[in-house]
């Protein structure tokens, strides 16, 4: 009986011993996790203070090398109202004749689906709006 009670206090005083490294291991495991939840919020923090980004502007539409689109487009900068091809015609000096306005107006569409002019009723155009 007491070599069992000898054996029984070697366990006993021996569990300490492991229990202080297991201690040791766990208080290092929770600093860990303390520094990294402060590293999360000093990220978080950080990321709430920047800016919010702006959307990269449009690259701007490329024109037709063709002088006629110069010609429309400088109507179209000197006037204050939407504008059909008939008029542009008329601001141009261009005979009015109907297959000069079906041409203004086949330029006009072309100039709408590049962007650079908007279409806002059938046949009626202007410059688009920022």
């Amino acid at each position: 009986m007491l070599v069992r009670l000898k054996e029984r206090e070697r366990e006993i005083t021996a569990q300490p011993d492991g229990t202080r490294e297991q201690i040791a291991q766990l208080t290092a495991r929770l600093d860990e996790l303390g520094r990294a939840t402060e590293e999360v919020r000093i990220t978080r923090k950080t990321l709430l203070e920047l800016p919010d980004p702006q959307p990269p502007a449009p690259p701007a539409p490329k024109l037709p090398d063709h002088p006629a689109y110069q010609q429309i487009l400088a109507v179209f900068a000197a006037a204050d109202a939407p504008l059909r091809a008939r008029a542009v015609c008329e601001a141009m000096d261009v005979e009015i004749a109907p297959s000069n306005i079906n041409n203004v107006r086949l330029n006009l569409k072309q100039l709408a689906d590049r962007g650079i002019l908007a279409e806002i009723e059938q046949r009626l155009f202007t410059r688009p709006r920022p």
